[in-house]
């Protein structure tokens, strides 16, 4: 039924690829148009020039709940480049170190014994992490649209320091925001789905190769399957009539039977018609907001630690990746990246004040920094890395179909019910895939399930 029909999407970030693979499967035809050289969107890598260095413009992380992004890594034949840890590192400046990791108790207990023994905690902090966790279990609390998951942290009791070391560094990172702009429903949905619901939800998995290397797999798909990926392409406008979508790129016009818009949400207008049908799309759009994220690339002449990675505490960088290591380069020297999550502050301070910075704080953190010598660096600053998933943020964020038959869009801001992630940018597109089939009248799933809960966990399903 769909074979020779043939689907425009513009925007070769996760969501755009996802629609286009899961589309390409079913037999449509896709042309693919990203402005870019490569592929990946915000989630992909480039020659840097200062360095000459291949670098990720930020750390991306997935986990074992991530089950449609792994969906996709099948489908694109990238499962096997990605490497899985079990464990967390919390370090605290002056070296002192916690563990957290999964034993054989069932969820949710899998990882308490070493949350109970962490030394950044204390006994105190703990208990009241603990009935935080408790209040978690049963279902997700709701979003009332105005209060801040810091607030609903206050109302159950946490600590300064339950906040400081253990809510905010997991959800800052995660969710690109500070708690007091995070909505509720967002920060539970992490902790419950990826901490609470199994051991294997919570695994973190970190790509082994450059991002666009990665996700130029998908590209390949979308080839193999008779489609065309259009590099160096940037889409100027996209005319709906009643039977076909005309997409103007450069100076050629593309004749297509539907159109996927994966874009992001400030780049709308200037793609859309004019037109009233498109004005509280439009309204929808101007609500949401943008936090930045800053990556710090160093290259030392000597290894600097024998940790991947560690969530590093009570300081502005709040990452630490060991590229050089979770990229499989052998050599005396490390390469790492250290990542801050809702950089408000450094957007405006100078590349050379955010690499002193970076250099203090790493210093506290793993003494032989102080002894290398750094051979290289990069700034990478995303200044519109991610959407706010703020409260009441949902009510904003519209589906994939428009008031156009013909017409979708895609991305990490609609309404996937996840905060901006890969996941959720994955999810995006598998469900505007699923939107677009049912209008040409085919079936089946595309979405692929959640995680099933595990131990006692199960009965909270």
């Amino acid at each position: 039924m769909s074979a020779g029909r043939t689907v425009a999407i513009v925007g070769g970030g996760l969501a755009g690829l996802a629609a286009g693979c899961a589309l390409a499967d079913r037999g449509f035809r896709i042309e693919l148009f990203e402005r870019k050289p490569f592929l990946g969107g915000r989630a992909s890598s480039y020659e840097h020039p200062g360095t000459g260095e291949v670098i990720d413009n930020c750390q991306h992380v997935l986990l074992g709940c991530c089950t449609n992004l792994l969906d996709l890594y099948g489908r694109i034949g990238v499962v096997d480049r990605v490497r899985w840890y079990d464990r967390l590192t919390f370090i605290e400046p002056g070296g002192a170190r916690s563990q957290i990791a999964p034993t054989f108790l069932p969820a949710p207990l899998h990882s308490a014994p070493s949350f109970f023994r962490a030394r950044a905690l204390t006994v105190r902090d703990k208990l009241s992490i603990a009935r935080a966790m408790l209040a978690l279990m049963p279902r997700l609390p709701a979003d009332d649209g105005a209060a801040s998951f810091a607030t609903w942290l206050q109302r159950h009791g946490q600590t300064p320091a339950a906040i400081s070391r253990f809510w905010q560094p997991v959800l800052v990172s995660a969710l690109n925001e500070e708690l007091d702009r995070v909505s509720v429903s967002s920060a539970a949905l992490v902790f419950r789905d990826a901490f609470l619901k199994s051991a294997e939800a919570g695994r973190m998995g970190l790509p082994a190769m450059p991002l666009s290397q990665l996700y130029a797999h998908a590209g390949e798909y979308i080839r193999q399957h008779g489609g065309s990926v259009h590099l160096r392409s940037s889409a100027n406008s996209v005319a709906v009539e009643r039977d076909r979508v005309r997409v103007c790129v450069g100076g050629a016009e593309y004749s297509v039977d539907y159109a996927v818009l994966a874009v992001p949400f400030r780049a709308l207008d200037s793609l859309l018609p004019n037109s009233e049908q498109f004005a509280a799309l439009r309204q929808s759009a101007s609500h949401l907001e943008t936090a930045p994220i800053t990556g710090v690339h160093l290259w030392f002449d000597r290894q600097i630690t024998e940790l991947d990675h560690a969530v590093l505490l009570d300081r502005t960088i709040q990452w630490m990746f060991h590229k050089s290591r979770i990229l499989g380069r052998d050599g005396n020297g490390s390469y790492v990246e250290l990542v801050i999550s809702s950089s408000k502050s450094l957007v405006e301070k100078s590349r050379q004040e955010v690499l002193e910075m970076a250099l203090r704080e790493l210093g506290e953190f793993f003494p032989a920094v102080r002894e290398a010598s750094v051979i290289k660096t990069a700034v990478v600053k995303e200044v519109h890395a991610t959407f706010v998933p703020g409260p009441g943020s949902d009510q904003h964020r519209p589906g994939n179909r428009t008031d156009f038959e013909r017409l979708f869009i895609a991305g990490d801001w609609t309404a996937t019910g996840w905060p901006a992630t890969m996941e959720g940018a994955v999810r995006s597109g598998y469900m505007c895939a699923e939107s677009l089939l049912t209008m040409a009248g085919d079936s089946g799933r595309v979405l692929v399930p959640d995680l099933p809960a595990r131990g006692f966990m199960r009965l909270f399903a």
